[in-house]
C-alpha cells in the first residue's frame, strides 16, 4: 500500500511540477505517467540491490528511453517530458540536509549527505546520455524520422 501510495504522489507531483512549467495540458497525464514509471522502476531496483545510485541510474535510463518514445508518439519535444519526469529522481532532500548540515556546523554530515546528492545526479546525467546514445532504430523510428525529413524537405523547396 505504502509503495502504490508512493507512485500515485509521483504523478500528482510531476503533473504538478509539469503545470508549473507551462506544458501544454494535452501532456499532464504523459509527464506524470513517466514521472511515476521513473519512480516505480527506482523503487524496484532500490528495494532489490539496496543501491539507490544503481537505482537512480537505470530509472534515468527507462525514464529517458520511455520520453524519447512519448516524443515521437505525441509529436513533442523530448526535453518535454524528460525534465518534468526527472523531478522524482532529483536528490532535493539530500541538497537540502547538506545545506542544514553546512548551517548547524555539523561538517561531516554535509559532507556525506553533499557527496551523495553529486552520485546522484552523475547517474541521473548517465543514465540521460546511455539512453540517448541508443539509436532511434532500436525504437522503430525510421518511418516517423523519414516523414519530419519529407516535410523538412518541402519547406526548404518552399522557401527557395
Amino acid at each position: 500500500m505504502k509503495t502504490a501510495m508512493q507512485i500515485i504522489m509521483a504523478f500528482t507531483g510531476t503533473v504538478a511540477f509539469s503545470i508549473l512549467f507551462n506544458v501544454p495540458k494535452k501532456y499532464y497525464f504523459f509527464c506524470g505517467l513517466t514521472g511515476s514509471v521513473g519512480w516505480s522502476v527506482y523503487l524496484i531496483i532500490n528495494h532489490y540491490f539496496h543501491n539507490s545510485i544503481l537505482a537512480t541510474f537505470i530509472a534515468s535510463m527507462i525514464l529517458t528511453a520511455m520520453s524519447r518514445i512519448l516524443s515521437v508518439k505525441c509529436k513533442a519535444s523530448t526535453t518535454l517530458f524528460l525534465l518534468c519526469g526527472i523531478f522524482t529522481l532529483v536528490p532535493g532532500a539530500g541538497i537540502y540536509y547538506m545545506a542544514y548540515y553546512i548551517f548547524i556546523n555539523a561538517g561531516h554530515e554535509a559532507m556525506l549527505k553533499g557527496i551523495e546528492s553529486i552520485k546522484i545526479a552523475l547517474a541521473i546525467s548517465l543514465g540521460i546520455g546511455v539512453a540517448y546514445s541508443i539509436p532511434a532504430k532500436v525504437f522503430g523510428w525510421e518511418q516517423e524520422s523519414e516523414v519530419w525529413n519529407e516535410i523538412e524537405r518541402r519547406s526548404k523547396k518552399s522557401n527557395k
